[in-house]
């Protein structure tokens, strides 16, 4: 069961202080446990595909991250950078202003252009759960699925909150088996990670995988 976890995890290195030496260690761990992939920031996205090169694990970066109020163009060229430099996942962040606005062809717009220049590369777009109420979450997650992505996420782990199961739950209700769910933010332990994966996430995103796969208890937003 452990091993379907690893495979499951995006192993993730966000914060700002960050240095190369922290990645390439990200990089080596999540070759030695077999995760999904390693999340970095865009300016990592390079280093990361050289370290994991000839690995199954995936170079995954993150867009319009973390307020998700860049214009749509910026995002577009964002992802089409992370690609040149070899990003295979993008995990974007919704226009979270125009979700809160209910403009909600502002919001599959943005998505979609993301989801059409992003060469059939993986898209998960965030919809940060913590600033939605669940009338929110839901008409968020339909309009992620009607603009072509193949995830939603539930946060950034640099908001006011992270996964919930409910979330998780209501997430999975919305998109049923068009979308996979990726639940991420405050992921601590293996009990966690086993809980999301039973409520429907399919991917998790959490910067400690290597304790969570041994069991023990992390702390951090992410």
């Amino acid at each position: 069961m452990n091993q379907e976890i690893s495979n499951m995890i995006d192993h993730t290195i966000l914060n700002a202080d960050a240095i190369e030496e922290d990645i390439k260690t990200k990089c080596q761990e999540a070759k030695e446990y077999n995760f999904a992939s390693v999340c970095v920031n865009p300016s990592f996205v390079k280093l990361a595909s050289e370290e994991l090169k000839g690995s199954s694990v995936k170079v995954c970066t993150v867009i319009g991250f973390p307020l998700g109020m860049n214009t749509t163009k910026v995002k577009a060229f964002e992802v089409k950078n992370a690609i040149k430099n070899g990003a295979q996942e993008l995990d974007m962040v919704i226009n979270l202003g125009a979700v809160k606005s209910e403009v909600w062809n502002i919001v599959k717009d943005d998505i979609k252009e993301v989801v059409a220049v992003s060469s059939d590369n993986i898209v998960k777009v965030i919809i940060e759960t913590c600033y939605l109420n669940d009338e929110e979450k839901r008409k968020a997650c339909q309009v992620v699925k009607e603009a072509g992505a193949d995830f939603v996420k539930t946060s950034t782990g640099f908001g006011t909150g992270g996964a919930t199961i409910d979330d998780v739950k209501l997430m999975k209700e919305v998109v049923g088996d068009e979308l996979e769910v990726k639940a991420s933010g405050g992921i601590r332990s293996l009990e966690d990670a086993k809980q999301m994966i039973e409520a429907g996430a399919t991917r998790i995103g959490a910067s400690s995988g290597v304790k969570i796969i041994a069991g023990k208890e992390t702390t951090g937003n992410y």
